[in-house]
């Protein structure tokens, strides 16, 4: 089905964009390598070609003048993600760009940042590229060489996002969502809970425990202050 379809791809896109932003947050710092240079580079293209494929997709779904009103607005809403989602990568390929000129690994010019993270981010990026391992091209000085062009598809993704406003005329505070703000959130935490509390009876049992001993904590807590109040009172 091509709502399916178009779905399945902004989850890809949406996956590889999240593992890369993950990526250029360890720019710059101790963690950072050649290999992790190589790693932007290949998950950058690979949501690049995502972002292609979704943008196909969606311009000739949404061009079309035959489709159900009930389907048009689901593709828009579809549409609105997208958009976003290509806006963001932009801003972290901005940034990944400004943090290779900042900490050249060539030549380097200012010690990278003791932010605590450690090891490597090829699993990451692994996810990001749907295989097992990473292979590096080895004497690849990606260092230099990428910074042209990573600046290079900065300007194709600009050009990209002003070319969808261009085709498809979908005003953003038209599309309404499906849920409220942070709802994904609360369901989270509702599952969360839902995990501990509802798996069972001897899970059910240990959250009574839990609640009578929060209970008499604070009762006791409670009447401490009042027998403090009171003598505080009387001796004073």
């Amino acid at each position: 089905m091509v709502k399916d379809e178009c779905k399945t791809l902004l989850n890809a896109l949406n996956k590889v964009s999240a593992c890369y932003r993950h990526l250029v947050t360890c720019a710059g710092g101790t963690s950072d390598s050649q290999n992790l240079r190589e790693e932007l580079k290949k998950t950058r293209r690979k949501a690049q070609v995502l972002a292609v494929a979704n943008k196909n997709k969606l311009t000739t779904i949404l061009k079309d003048k035959s489709i159900s009103k009930d389907d048009r607005a689901e593709f828009e809403r579809l549409w609105v993600l997208f958009s976003t989602c290509m806006e963001v990568l932009e801003i972290d390929m901005r940034r990944a760009l400004e943090l290779g000129q900042e900490f050249p690994l060539s030549a380097p010019t200012k010690r990278l940042i003791q932010t605590g993270v450690v090891g490597g981010t090829s699993a990451v990026a692994a996810r990001a590229m749907n295989i097992q391992n990473m292979k590096y091209d080895e004497g690849n000085n990606i260092d230099t060489a990428d910074l042209n062009d990573l600046e290079q598809e900065i300007n194709e993704v600009g050009e990209m996002i002003y070319e969808m406003d261009m085709k498809v005329n979908v005003l953003q505070w038209t599309v309404e969502a499906k849920q409220g703000p942070g709802s994904e959130l609360k369901s989270a935490g509702a599952s969360s809970l839902a995990v501990v509390c509802a798996n069972g009876g001897g899970n059910e049992k240990l959250c009574d425990t839990n609640k009578v001993f929060a209970g008499t904590m604070f009762s006791a807590v409670l009447i401490i202050a009042i027998v403090l109040t009171v003598c505080i009172v009387k001796f004073a």
